[in-house]
């Protein structure tokens, strides 16, 4: 298997929810839509409605985002001054559920890594609302990065057996134990019960015995999901889908005569800030050329600088 951490802790969850509000599309989607399912915009690429839930006496965060189909990284900085083990009873909690689609084709899986969300784009037939289904997933740490490009599905695997690689078995041997040279199916199995195979060799598309980690850079390369999210995928995603690996940290969009940016502040981007901006920039300048019209650019820093992942109007007055 293969920021500035005074300005993370700045009150972002009030204003966050305020600007979510604010946003075009803000009611709740349909209820006979599957989480995460969205259906596809005719124009623009906002889906999806953010909202709030109250959270129970023992829910932890991680429980409550595991609910509503978001990873780790998006609960935390949506709502980074709730205490992530006990949130407390009654305690609002903002669920993003907004997202900007990325700008790659819409077709077959898009997995957008500096996001750590993948985005299916199904076949649809005659009558059929053409949609999206969008999870939250776990990516490979530093030294076992995701790898980028594009790709296909080539095999789906119910129940796996797990073969851990040589570096595993070194990494064990160093800590003076020893790897098993195959881990059946069952709760100890890192790949949980759903696995789907990836054209590029000894990579997959699977499920975890260890969900808190969804939304967290983790694994080996592989793409990880929530038991849930994998075997919905894996009932539908036919063999022989192409998959698109991109890392895209800055998406911008235009809805309904304004333009949204998203922003996600990775360590990589970190290291890179500068280029972070002009990258955001020029994205921006191709954009704003479509309408003539003005962007606010201190609106634009702001979101570069501000909680990652909060969907922004760029253009004044937005």
């Amino acid at each position: 298997m293969m920021l500035d951490t005074a300005r993370r802790q700045r009150p972002w969850s009030s204003l966050l929810a305020l600007l979510l509000l604010a946003l075009p599309g803000a009611a709740l989607a349909d209820d006979d839509w599957p989480r995460g399912h969205y259906p596809l915009p005719e124009h623009g690429s906002l889906v999806g409605a953010p909202y709030t839930v109250a959270a129970s006496h023992e829910q932890t965060l991680l429980d409550i985002a595991r609910e509503h189909a978001v990873g780790y990284e998006e609960i935390r900085n949506a709502n980074p001054e709730v205490s992530l083990w006990l949130p407390g009873e009654g305690t609002e909690v903002v669920i993003p559920a907004q997202h900007l689609l990325p700008d790659a084709p819409r077709e077959g899986i898009v997995i957008n890594i500096a996001e750590l969300r993948l985005y299916y784009y199904p076949e649809v037939g005659d009558g059929e609302t053409p949609r999206v289904e969008t999870y939250p997933i776990g990516i490979g740490r530093e030294g076992f990065d995701t790898p980028l490009g594009t790709t296909r599905t080539t095999m789906k695997l119910e129940d796996p057996a797990w073969y851990p690689p040589e570096s595993v078995r070194q990494e064990a041997a160093a800590r003076g134990e020893e790897a098993p040279a195959v881990v059946p199916p069952g709760p100890d199995n890192p790949l949980g019960r759903h696995a789907i195979l990836l054209e590029i060799p000894g990579y997959l598309i699977h499920g975890t015995n260890r969900p808190d980690g969804i939304g967290m850079r983790a694994s080996r390369g592989c793409i990880r999901m929530f038991p849930e999210d994998v075997e919905a995928l894996f009932r539908s995603v036919p063999v022989d889908t192409p998959v698109n690996l991109i890392d895209q940290p800055f998406k911008a969009a235009w809805q309904d005569g304004t333009l949204y940016a998203q922003s996600f502040a990775t360590p990589e981007v970190e290291e890179r800030a500068l280029s972070h901006r002009l990258e955001a920039l020029a994205t921006l300048e191709a954009l704003k050329a479509e309408a003539q019209v003005a962007i606010d650019y201190a609106v634009l820093s702001e979101a570069l600088d501000a909680a990652p992942g909060r969907i922004v109007g760029l253009s004044p007055g937005a």
